[in-house]
């Protein structure tokens, strides 16, 4: 019997995959639990339109993530912080500072995407990573400078 699965099932498949199984285990444990449905053929096209869908979006978020990694990369981007009298920073320049100084130039960045090399605790200039996903990631330059 094909059914389509609705949530996934340990040993058999994930959710939205159509399935070849016994009768007996569609019937008494598929199809009484609510974990799948009879496969019809509206079904399997309702299925493979989604799949579809998802692969577009997919490949659309991709695509933007890449067009803002291009934009970003290079970009030169001001923090000013407090400071004692040897320019020694009062704490460190955060991740967090550094997306919010990202986000008054224009570029909307998750401060979970910002990767710094060491911590940042003087006034100066630093390199810094801001990863999108696998093999997508732009170089930004971060320009500390007292309050």
């Amino acid at each position: 019997m094909k059914v389509i699965l609705k949530a996934d099932v340990k040993g058999s498949g994930k959710k939205g995959d159509i399935l070849e199984v016994s009768d007996g285990y569609a019937k008494n444990f598929l199809l009484k639990k609510g974990l799948a449905e009879i496969a019809t053929s509206s079904g399997i096209n309702e299925i493979n339109q989604r799949k579809n869908a998802d692969e577009f979006h997919k490949a659309e978020s991709i695509k933007a993530q890449k067009e803002l990694a291009a934009k970003l990369n290079g970009v030169t981007v001001p923090v000013s912080i407090r400071t004692g009298e040897n320019g020694k920073v009062f704490g460190s320049v955060t991740t967090e500072k550094i997306a919010s100084a990202l986000s008054e130039l224009g570029y909307e960045v998750d401060k979970k995407r910002i990767v710094t090399k060491e911590p940042i605790k003087n006034v100066g200039d630093y390199e810094a990573e801001v990863k999108f996903i696998e093999g997508v990631s732009a170089k930004i330059k971060i320009v500390v400078s007292p309050l």
